[in-house]
């Protein structure tokens, strides 16, 4: 009985630690970005079925960046279908600077998350080389919503760059979290 009870223990608290894994990352990127807040984060990440399988913040980060990185390939795709019926000029030059960073960002974010996935634990340079990667892609959508307001248009993307925004905002955060902190520790000068 005593190893029915303990087994039973165990089947309910190897849940919880993934599951905490996944509440404590949403609670620290909920604190810094409040408009998108964590039941977003976690309705984002319960979305995929990798989340399941997911037993650290590492994981989490790789499965962030192919959750944007689907996205930003969705709106490349939405991007190219309004290119293809659209008849002025200047409109699908807009839309072509969309295009443009759209790929740029699917790139990004791919290597983004195959770094994270092989990088090495705690190497500074390791760290910082995808949360580079995702800050670039999160440009994305920014530099597509400026082509049309520069030119007084309105974005026919501004729904999917508010979506990519807010994906591109979470995969960002989790790695960044891996990022080990900045050294504050004076060099010993020593005679």
């Amino acid at each position: 009985m005593k190893l029915l009870s303990s087994a039973f223990f165990l089947l309910l608290i190897v849940p919880t630690c993934k599951s905490s894994t996944l509440e404590d990352t949403c609670r620290s990127f909920a604190a810094r970005h409040p408009s998108i807040g964590y039941d977003y984060c976690i309705r984002t990440f319960q979305a995929d079925k990798a989340t399941a399988a997911a037993t650290d913040v590492r994981s989490l980060a790789v499965i962030a960046a192919r959750i944007a990185e689907a996205r930003a390939n969705a709106t490349a795709a939405r991007i190219a279908a309004l290119s293809a019926l659209e008849k002025d000029g200047r409109r699908r030059d807009r839309l072509s600077v969309c295009a443009e960073v759209y790929s740029d960002a699917v790139d990004q974010l791919g290597q983004a998350a195959d770094d994270i996935a092989h990088g090495a634990e705690g190497a500074d340079q390791a760290a910082q080389d995808p949360v580079t990667k995702l800050s670039a892609a999160l440009d994305a959508p920014g530099t597509c919503e400026d082509a049309f307001g520069e030119a007084d248009d309105t974005s026919p993307l501004a729904a999917e760059d508010a979506e990519f925004k807010k994906l591109a905002s979470i995969a960002l955060a989790v790695a960044a979290s891996l990022t080990p902190p900045p050294s504050t520790q004076k060099p010993r000068i020593t005679d």
